[in-house]
């Protein structure tokens, strides 16, 4: 892995917390390259991670064994079609973290032969706690998969989907996750204001409640729901505060809200697929 030359289209800040997850896990910054139109961008990368830059997309792929796509999902048509010529000369594995691009797409326009792995990234990966979704097309070898999943665990943890349309419950699940989370804890502090709580206090309290919470999950074996029950107890105040989460319907309107994610990243793929 150390030995592999990575490459980065794009040096936003999926990027960038990827170039530092894959610095601070022991790969050579000098086996890793930007490119991007913006040169304050890569004056920054270089300055900051002491990595490689390359003028062009051409200068970049003749360099590297592993090109990341990390450019926004409206520009990865033309990015590939304007590199088209250096992708069909390199034996390189393609990543690509774009959301809503599918493979046929990619493969469309690089190539049917072309080894490519997809991935739904979320954005805790800024802080290296990310989760991220993968999937290979049949082109990727077993080194090139290690090297895929390599690259994601830098930034969190990476799971392998046997069927790429789970690219789109992971992105209903993972990908957009954060923000639901960031709902309930936005409407818990506006309940605590209402409470009499400060705003400072209430911030404090449930951040590091939600934490908490996520870090007895990970370390633990037992499922959610035999977690919640453990910290219910029979006609205590926990035990109210479920009962009316459950009577406004919490459970079926988690099941909706995540359906729609999953529609919304069906439709997307369809929107920005290969023309």
């Amino acid at each position: 892995m150390k030995t592999k030359k990575i490459g980065f289209i794009g040096g936003g800040n999926m990027a960038h917390s990827l170039i530092s997850g894959l610095i601070a896990s022991g790969h050579p910054a000098q086996q890793i390259w930007v490119a991007d139109s913006d040169q304050e961008k890569l004056s920054s990368l270089a300055s900051s991670m002491h990595v490689n830059t390359s003028a062009t997309n051409d200068d970049l792929i003749a360099q590297v064994e592993v090109v990341v796509l990390a450019v926004k999902p409206q520009s990865i048509a033309a990015v590939i079609r304007a590199s088209k010529a250096s992708f069909n000369k390199a034996n390189i594995l393609l990543v690509s973290i774009a959301a809503g691009i599918n493979q046929q797409s990619l493969s469309k326009w690089l190539g049917a032969d072309k080894a490519i792995v997809r991935c739904m990234p979320n954005t805790p990966a800024l802080v290296q706690t990310g989760a991220s979704g993968l999937h290979a097309n049949q082109n990727v070898t077993e080194e090139q998969h290690d090297l895929a999943e390599n690259i994601m665990r830098s930034v969190g943890i990476a799971v392998w989907v046997e069927n790429e349309f789970e690219l789109d419950a992971v992105t209903a699940v993972s990908g957009s996750g954060p923000a639901y989370f960031f709902l309930l804890m936005e409407a818990m502090e506006k309940a605590a204001l209402e409470l009499g709580l400060s705003q400072h206090t209430a911030q404090l309290l449930i951040e590091q409640t939600a934490l908490g919470a996520a870090r007895i999950a990970l370390e633990s074996s037992e499922s959610p729901g035999e977690l919640r029950k453990r910290v219910t107890s029979p006609g205590g105040t926990t035990e109210e505060a479920i009962k009316t989460f459950e009577q406004g319907g919490f459970t079926a309107l988690v099941k909706k809200a995540l359906q729609a994610a999953n529609d919304r990243s069906i439709s997307l793929s369809k929107e920005l697929g290969a023309e």
